[in-house]
Order: C-alpha cells, then structure tokens, then sequence
C-alpha cells in the first residue's frame, strides 16, 4: 500500500487543503451515476418497445453501441467538462476531477477518464483493475486518472481540521470591494490565493514577493473593477477573498 499522498500542489506552487477521495466515496459516486444512466436507458428501451418499433438483431446490436457509448463516454465526459469536473454522482458525494496539478480539468482529460474508464478500469475484470490500480497510487488514482493527470478530491471538507486565520481587510478599500464583480474568479484560484496568505509568513521574501504578485494578477486578470494604485499584492488579494467571503 502506498503512503498517504501529502497534498495537492498547484502551479503556483500553494498546497491545495483539500484530501484525495476515499475509494469508497467514489465508488459510491460512481454506483449513483450507474443508476441514473440505467434508469434513462431503460427509459430509452421502453420508449422504443412502446413505440413498437420493429428491432432485428443487428438493430438491437447497433442499439446496444451506441446506448454503451452515450452512457459510459459522453455522459462523464460532458458533465465533467462543463461542470468543472463533477457528474451527478460525484456532485451528491462532494466530490471533483482536477487536473493532477490543482487546476480544472479539461475537455480531453475527461475524455481520456471515460475512455479508460470503459476499456481498462471497469471493462476489466468488472472493476477490480480500478480497485487495485486506486489502492496502490498515492492519491487513489485509477489507471484514467493517471492517463488524463488527474485526481479526484472532495472538495467539501478540508484535509485538516485546522483553519488559517486570514488577515483582516483594510476597512479604507471597503467601498471599491463591494463593486467587485467575482463571478470570473474560479474556485481554484481562489483557494491558491488563501493558502498563500495564511501561510505567507513562513515564505521567504523574494518568494512571498513574487508568488503574491503572480496571484494578484491572475486574480484581477478575472476581478473587475481594478484596484486602486499603489495597494500591495497581499492587501488586494485580501481585500478580494473578504469580499468573496461576505458574499458566500
């Protein structure tokens, strides 16, 4: 059995406060989205059975194909991609597919999931490569996850039960905050950059320099309006996760 998996690092280089998922929280995940594509396929059969449609072996051969290809490749795929990594059953689990470096993961990476997924982890052995393949990998990855560089966290409860203080707000920006319009702002992002305030202190200063640079200006690559000249990266980013915070 491998070692527990230290955390995930994203590109800037922050440690996400986020755990892999447990095998059977995704197992449980992936039985939900099973029952739900089961229920609309049966929903299809009935349909074509009602219908009274005439269906020869080959039809029913041709049928079975493409039910198996909708089912078990375009739907993870496409909620994956356009949910930000979340089907139906991981969304009732808490759980998300990022890419191995923290980020949202992309069109290809969930493609590359489900292919692997249909023909290597489940079509084998009636998922037991995936069981064993998930049980030896660091972080819980399946033989898709490692061919898409992906990992799935949950992402509704921190790796810890300790909780970095943030530093306050400058009451002076209070007024430019609540013009904000965050809606830009990816949860990924937002998250790099309060791991990287709360634990800004034990940096070194070049480090801390540059780093809360490179997230200020990611941050207001997505925040508008800018923010007023001459505020540190650190106060800006501050000031944008109170902000966030208030909201939520």
């Amino acid at each position: 059995m491998a070692p527990p998996d230290p955390g995930v690092v994203i590109g800037e280089a922050v440690e996400l406060d986020l755990a892999p998922a447990k095998l059977p929280s995704r197992a449980l995940a992936f039985a939900l989205d099973l029952v739900i594509v089961g229920a609309l396929l049966l929903a299809v059969t009935i349909g074509v059975v009602v219908s009274g449609i005439e269906v020869d072996e080959a039809l029913a051969v041709t049928l079975g194909v493409v039910l198996a290809v909708l089912a078990f490749i375009v739907w993870p795929t496409a909620w994956e991609t356009l949910t930000r990594g979340r089907t139906p059953g991981k969304a009732a689990f808490g759980l998300r597919a990022v890419s191995d470096d923290g980020g949202p993961i992309r069109f290809r990476q969930a493609l590359v999931r489900a292919l692997a997924g249909l023909f290597v982890d489940f079509g084998l052995a009636g998922g037991v490569v995936a069981i064993v393949v998930a049980a030896c990998t660091r972080r819980g990855q399946r033989v898709g996850d490692l061919l898409a560089g992906t990992i799935v966290l949950r992402d509704r409860a921190p790796r810890s039960t300790r909780h970095p203080t943030l530093p306050e707000p400058d009451p002076a920006l209070a007024g430019w905050a609540s013009t904000l319009q965050l809606s830009a702002l990816p949860d990924d992002l937002a998250l790099a950059a309060r791991q990287f305030l709360a634990r800004a202190g034990d940096l070194a200063p070049d480090v801390r320099r540059t780093l809360g640079e490179r997230l200020a200006t990611d941050v207001a690559a997505r925040v508008a309006p800018d923010p007023p000249s001459g505020i540190t990266a650190e106060t800006y980013l501050t000031a944008v996760l109170a902000e966030r915070r208030r909201r939520a």
